[in-house]
């Protein structure tokens, strides 16, 4: 089932180009690199250690609960046993070198700009109208110190705000109904998710599990039954999703105003299409 593209917000519009300036830092070689210098290894490892070490050395529960569509399996084989071999200060100090020297391979004269001190400027004052009440994982994001340079800021501004809106989307999961492994298959749908695959063996789902959340997305009338398409009641469901994700997201950009907020896209947007090609390709 296809549908028109949902309505252009500047939330979402935002989110579109900062998000890669935040996650490339899940998929380039200095990552392995650093937290490997940092005594852990592994791509998922890494993952989970960098993304939680805001929060602490914690049970495996609490990031199962904040990072929501990952199978539980997953994330006790990695957490806290990581923390027996670093700790969450040297994987931050870790996570921050990667993206410096992603950032600097990635962009090379652009960190330096006029224009980079000024998207960083406009992100980290987006960043003073996101409350933390509610969003845990932003919240342990938010008390970490911020960097100096100006590119650093801005991936730590566009990491701020991307774990904002994220723990909004997570509670309009929630809302819906869907369970995380039933909103990580459902996201197939969309059209917009890497290869199935990937998306099945990064989540650490069985290929039984996988097919299992299917069938209850079928169940519940949200998959067609001869396909991993949406239903109509399927498709109302994600666009409800997307617009109380969006409306969740909407106060840094509110603040910013619609100007400031172009302004801020219009600067990010060369950089984050730049990022994703090169990685990507």
């Amino acid at each position: 089932m296809t549908t028109e593209a949902p309505p252009r917000t500047p939330a979402r519009a935002a989110h579109r180009v900062l998000e890669p300036i935040h996650t490339m830092v899940y998929f380039v070689a200095e990552a392995g690199e650093r937290y490997a210098e940092a005594g852990v290894t592994g791509g998922m490892r890494g993952y989970f250690a960098s993304r939680s070490a805001p929060l602490g050395v914690v049970p495996a529960e609490v990031v199962i609960a904040t990072f929501y569509n990952f199978a539980p399996a997953l994330v006790r084989k990695v957490i806290p046993s990581t923390w027996e071999k670093s700790t969450p200060d040297a994987i931050l100090a870790a996570r921050l070198a990667t993206a410096d020297a992603a950032l600097t391979r990635l962009l090379g004269d652009a960190i330096g700009s006029e224009e980079m001190a000024e998207a960083a400027a406009l992100a980290r004052e987006a960043t003073t109208a996101a409350d933390i009440v509610g969003r845990p994982l932003y919240a342990a994001h938010a008390a970490l110190p911020w960097p100096e340079p100006p590119h650093l800021q801005l991936w730590h501004a566009a990491t701020l705000l991307r774990e904002h809106r994220g723990d909004g989307h997570i509670a309009a999961l929630l809302l819906a109904g869907l369970s995380g492994g039933e909103a990580v298959v459902s996201y197939l749908a969309t059209g917009k998710s890497m290869p199935e695959d990937l998306l099945r063996a990064t989540r650490g789902y069985t290929e039984e599990e996988w097919a299992a959340l299917k069938q209850q997305l079928r169940d519940k009338g949200l998959f067609n039954a001869d396909s991993d398409t949406f239903t109509a009641a399927g498709q109302e469901q994600r666009d409800q999703i997307e617009s109380r994700t969006d409306a969740a997201a909407a106060a840094p950009y509110d603040h910013l105003g619609p100007d400031r907020t172009e302004r801020l896209v219009e600067l990010v947007g060369p950089w984050a299409r730049s990022i994703t090609k090169q990685i990507f390709g």
